[in-house]
């Protein structure tokens, strides 16, 4: 995942504005692993900071975000874990050896003020990732141990940031958090010395509209906070109602002189 300024992240000769924050989670081939659940995540990952904090949780539901993707809600009953917008877990399942590594879908407040995490995982034949297809249950116990070093954690009294933020595919979970996130701040701009969001536009990419997940929940933040936006494109699907609202990306430094701010 690369944390940057927008000239960094483009080729030579793009005139797209540069941002103060940008996020993108559809470049970095080593996030991209994570969230597809191959290879040895603990070997990825090795390098990154890691609470010392390794706490059990439990599954509230379980659901179906898409065809291959499902939710989990996870109850914790430990008020010292703690994450930031953006982590993820390492993800330890009983009489499982391999460890599995996924991204917060939900944001830090959820879990502040009602001890709930929620994840996503996509299928794969990863041991962690068919476990949660195949196996999980609501009351099945896993481990949980924070990582990570990508994520927005902004404090009071820091200068205002615009986010871009561009994910693709189940890569959405960590800029989901993000967003949620944000939204959480604008709540509390009751406070003077409360950090001030600036503009949030995510960009987001997926094979087919029914791959495009928590599409719904986030149009609803952006109609509740207009400093929000999305825009949802697809790559693979051939046929829509409305062919409009699902434009192919034109490739991503042409895609980011269009963003409209």
């Amino acid at each position: 995942m690369f944390v940057g300024r927008l000239g960094q992240a483009c080729s030579r000769g793009t005139k797209a504005r540069r941002w103060p924050f940008v996020s993108c989670c559809c470049l970095q081939p080593r996030m991209a692993k994570l969230h597809s659940g191959k290879g040895d995540h603990l070997d990825r990952t090795k390098e990154n900071t890691r609470q010392q904090i390794l706490t059990e949780a439990v599954v509230e539901s379980i659901c179906d975000l898409s065809p291959t993707v499902k939710s989990l809600s996870l109850r914790v009953n430990n008020e010292d874990f703690s994450f930031k917008a953006g982590q993820w877990v390492d993800f330890f399942i009983p009489a499982i050896k391999t460890v599995g590594g996924y991204s917060m879908s939900s944001g830090p407040h959820k879990l502040q003020h009602q001890g709930i995490l929620e994840l996503a995982v996509k299928f794969s034949q990863h041991p962690p990732a068919k476990w949660v297809h195949t196996q999980c249950q609501v009351g099945s116990k896993v481990g949980m141990r924070v990582g990570g070093d990508f994520n927005f954690d902004p404090q009071d009294g820091d200068q205002s940031k615009d986010l871009l933020l561009i994910a693709g595919g189940v890569g959405i979970n960590p800029l989901y958090s993000i967003v949620q996130h944000v939204v959480d701040l604008h709540h509390l701009q009751g406070r003077e010395t409360a950090y001030k969001p600036g503009r949030t536009v995510l960009l987001y990419s997926a094979r087919d509209e029914g791959e495009l997940l928590f599409r719904e929940q986030i149009m609803r933040l952006c109609q509740e906070v207009p400093d929000i936006s999305l825009q949802c494109f697809v790559t693979q699907q051939q046929d829509f109602k409305t062919p409009s609202q699902f434009p192919r990306p034109r490739g991503i430094t042409k895609l980011l002189t269009t963003v409209d701010v």
